[in-house]
């Protein structure tokens, strides 16, 4: 029987792995692109890419980004996970250009995903 990939699959073999509880699907390391929304200033959000979201969130949460300090604290909003730093790379780059921005309106801000949520 040929074995399934489906989304129910990918999450029965997701697992947490190492100290630094990278989230690894089928042992393979994931990249992220990912969008945080602050708390204190919910109109402000931050784009980047990352292979560790907890900890990436808290560096921003402890002010180590330097753009993102001053509107701490934060929470992941959305991301999504690649198979290689270069798609995630180029998902952020997208995100955060015109038509990007207009995609993120269109459907990450949208659909209970708004600023204000």
């Amino acid at each position: 029987m040929a074995q399934s990939y489906g989304w129910q699959a990918i999450k029965r073999r997701r697992t947490f792995h190492g100290e630094r509880s990278k989230l690894r699907m089928a042992g393979q390391d994931m990249f992220y692109t990912y969008v945080i929304q602050s708390l204190s200033h919910p109109d402000q959000r931050y784009i980047g890419h990352t292979t560790d979201l907890r900890e990436r969130l808290a560096d921003h949460n402890a002010g180590k980004c330097s753009h993102s300090s001053k509107f701490r604290p934060w929470k992941i909003k959305f991301y999504a996970a690649f198979e290689s730093i270069e798609q995630a790379q180029h998902f952020e780059k997208y995100l955060k250009s015109g038509s990007g921005h207009a995609f993120a309106k269109r459907h990450l801000w949208s659909h209970g995903l708004s600023p204000e949520s």
